[in-house]
C-alpha cells in the first residue's frame, strides 16, 4: 500500500507531531472529503505500508521523527520555489528549504527525493527571464542531490475561472 500524504494539506511542515503519534499508534482516520459521513482506517506499519508519499515545502519539522519513519519506504516531493512571504507567507526561505532538501537527499537518497519548481508564475516582477536565471541557480545548487524536477505554469485565466476566490 502507498500513503500519499500530500493531497489536502502539509504534513510535514504543519502536523509532523500529529503524523508520529499516527505511526506510533499504528493507524490513521481519513474523512472522505466528498462524504463527510465515509471514514477509512488505513494501517500504518512496514508490513503493509510499502511506501509513505510526502509533498511539502518544508520538511524540516519531520527530521525529529527519522526514527519512527527508518522502517518505510519513502518518496518526497519537495517544492522550492523563488517567491518571498508576499506569496507564499507560511515558507520558509528558499535557502532554507534547499538545506533540509540536501539533508534529507543525503539522508534517505536521490531516488526517493524530487524537487517542483511549482506553480511557476509569469507577472510583472516574476518575468520568463527572472525564472530562468533563478531556476539556473537552484539547480546548481541542488544539483547531486536528485535526479526529478518537476514544473507547473499557473494559467491565472484558467484558474480564476475554475475557483470561486478572488485573484491577487
Amino acid at each position: 500500500m502507498i500513503i500519499q500524504t500530500g493531497m489536502r494539506t502539509d504534513i510535514p511542515a504543519f502536523y509532523s507531531r500529529w503524523f508520529a503519534n499516527r505511526l506510533r499508534e499504528g493507524y490513521v482516520l481519513v474523512r472522505n472529503p466528498y462524504n463527510p459521513t465515509s471514514v477509512t482506517r488505513y494501517e500504518l506499519n512496514p508490513r503493509v505500508v510499502d511506501l509513505i508519499v510526502f509533498c511539502t515545502k518544508n520538511p524540516e519539522p519531520m527530521f525529529s521523527y527519522r526514527d519512527l519513519l527508518a522502517p518505510y519506504g519513502q518518496y518526497w516531493f519537495v517544492t522550492i520555489t523563488p517567491y518571498g512571504t508576499d506569496l507564499e507567507p507560511n515558507v520558509p526561505p528558499k535557502e532554507k528549504v534547499m538545506d533540509s532538501f540536501r539533508r534529507l537527499s543525503e539522508q534517505i537518497g536521490i531516488p526517493s527525493i524530487g524537487w517542483r519548481y511549482d506553480p511557476i508564475l509569469i507577472n510583472d516582477t516574476w518575468t520568463a527571464e527572472k525564472h530562468i536565471a533563478v531556476f539556473a541557480d537552484m539547480c546548481r545548487a541542488l544539483a547531486g542531490y536528485t535526479d526529478t524536477c518537476v514544473i507547473s505554469f499557473l494559467d491565472l485565466v484558467l484558474y480564476s475561472h475554475s475557483h470561486s476566490l478572488p485573484l491577487p
